[in-house]
């Protein structure tokens, strides 16, 4: 083999010298972590941070096309009207059923796909998922037909075999509810359950037999063993539907669009929407979803509180 010049070799070691410092300083233990961790910060930084800043900076502002001037609180003052109140009690009322039911539903039915009694647990389990899957603008179209105002509606030949009359389900404050809380519990019921599925799977089998040997039923065991154990994937449920419960809108719109009967249908993130695009008022629009999120926080905080989750730390 014919080695290459000293002085090739010698200009070839130059070159890597130059290149090595570089190469290091990327390669470092202090570099490294922060290069895995920018694309994180950089998404965080553009796709949050900087639209919230935005966003409480508009709520301070009348927006108009071409024109934006400062308004102090005027925007604030504006949205204590009977229009907030309606769309803020129901998206309270929504949020209460919808919480209850996607917490205390999934917990049963997963404690019982996890028994050793159940057949078909896999099947069952892929079944559940699939309407998670589904977009809630083309269930809320199925739902639209199924729970039609004519007496040929799907809902309403049910309820005629029962001898009940047919239903105007779009056009009440109770079935409108109804119909969101369904197309929601519908959708997001089989993700609950895994949660707490996955929850079961951690839960050791020896306390199971531990509290049959001492005489425990199956209620019992429910109650001390699998309630107190799948407390930390609960409050996990009940903080991301608490979440999801104030920021519906989907639900609302694929059943009365932009409008519906005496705002029985209008949610807080509706009612942003209808002042800030519809009404061409941006800084008001900005102003209730500050209010929005402001609500969002006050409330996970005190229910993590009252769960525990936030400990004072021992004085000792």
């Amino acid at each position: 083999m014919i080695e290459p010049p000293i002085t090739t070799r010698a200009k070839h070691g130059i070159q890597m010298k130059k290149r090595r410092p570089v190469i290091d300083f990327f390669l470092s233990k202090r570099v490294v972590p922060y290069v895995f961790v920018a694309p994180f910060i950089l998404s965080f930084l553009l796709l949050f941070l900087y639209p919230l800043i935005s966003g409480i900076v508009m709520s301070f502002q009348s927006i108009l096309p071409g024109q934006t001037t400062f308004v102090g609180l005027k925007n604030y003052e504006k949205i204590m009207n009977p229009t907030f109140y309606k769309a803020l009690s129901n998206t309270t009322i929504y949020v209460i059923l919808t919480t209850s039911i996607l917490t205390i539903v999934p917990i049963i039915l997963a404690t019982v796909l996890n028994s050793k009694f159940t057949r078909f647990a896999n099947l069952f389990r892929a079944a559940i998922f699939i309407p998670a899957l589904t977009s809630t603008i083309v269930a809320g179209v199925v739902f639209r037909l199924m729970f039609g105002e004519s007496e040929a509606g799907l809902a309403n030949t049910v309820i005629g075999f029962f001898g009940f009359d047919p239903v105007d389900w779009r056009f009440g404050a109770v079935s409108g509810m109804f119909l969101m809380v369904l197309l929601c519990t519908w959708k997001w019921l089989g993700v609950n359950i895994l949660y707490f599925m996955a929850g079961l799977a951690n839960v050791p089998k020896e306390l199971y037999e531990a509290a049959e040997i001492d005489g425990a039923g199956m209620f019992q065991k429910f109650r001390h063993i699998t309630l107190p154990l799948l407390k930390p994937i609960t409050i996990y449920v009940i903080t991301i539907s608490i979440i999801h419960g104030f920021r519906v809108y989907e639900e609302s719109y694929v059943f009365w669009q932009d409008t519906s009967p005496g705002n029985i249908g209008l949610t807080i993130v509706g009612y942003i929407y209808q002042q800030g695009f519809r009404m061409n008022d941006m800084g008001f629009g900005a102003a209730i979803g500050v209010v929005l999120m402001v609500i969002i926080f006050i409330i996970s905080i005190a229910q993590l509180t009252m769960f525990g989750t936030f400990k004072k730390g021992d004085n000792r």
